[in-house]
């Protein structure tokens, strides 16, 4: 019964934002739920190696995507009397990581701009919350194994997978169920 609406955007792009949101607006009448959720790994390198066209791209996707697609919903939550926005974030904007120095700085900043985004949008009934998950079973997690040791990637992943209490990677339903929750009524 569910209903989907697919629009091609460059998140870092205003235009392409301020037209995706148009066309969820167009389509559906309303957006009740908004989760912000475009990233990039970037390079795996220490900082006096990192290439600073690929450091300014994942800033350009991490960060501008997400004060882009905040700054163009807020007004549509704001109209229609509430809403919830999650914004993903990883255990990477609670910690350093070496050789993501991109990565890192990008969550921070993502975290770093939903607490702002949730005090400013609190008196308009919008929630607004981030997801910070560790390591998940997917494309990005393989590209940094690779990257780190491209010969022996999947000792890079067990040795991440040591470190998490569970003993392994997270996986995309488990966030996609708190994104749920945190977009839900009862959140």
């Amino acid at each position: 019964g569910a209903s989907l609406h697919l629009v091609h955007a460059d998140v870092s792009d205003e235009a392409s934002v301020a037209r995706y949101v148009g066309e969820a607006k167009k389509a559906f009448g309303r957006v009740d739920i908004f989760f912000n959720n475009a990233g990039i790994e970037g390079a795996v390198s220490p900082i006096p190696d990192y290439p600073l066209a690929t450091f300014q791209q994942v800033l350009s996707v991490n960060i501008v995507g997400v004060f882009l697609g905040m700054k163009h919903v807020i007004p549509v939550m704001a109209a229609q009397g509430g809403g919830a926005i999650i914004n993903t974030s990883s255990v990477a904007g609670l910690i350093g990581s070496p050789g993501l120095s991109a990565y890192v700085a990008s969550k921070h900043a993502v975290i770093g701009l939903t607490r702002t985004a949730a005090i400013e949008c609190g008196p308009m009934k919008i929630r607004v919350n981030s997801v910070n998950p560790g390591p998940i079973e997917s494309r990005m997690m393989r590209s940094i194994e690779t990257q780190a040791s491209p010969d022996a990637p999947t000792a890079v992943h067990d040795q991440f997978a040591e470190r998490i209490p569970l003993g392994r990677y997270g996986t995309c339903e488990e966030v996609a169920r708190m994104v749920a929750f945190l977009g839900s009524d009862d959140a």
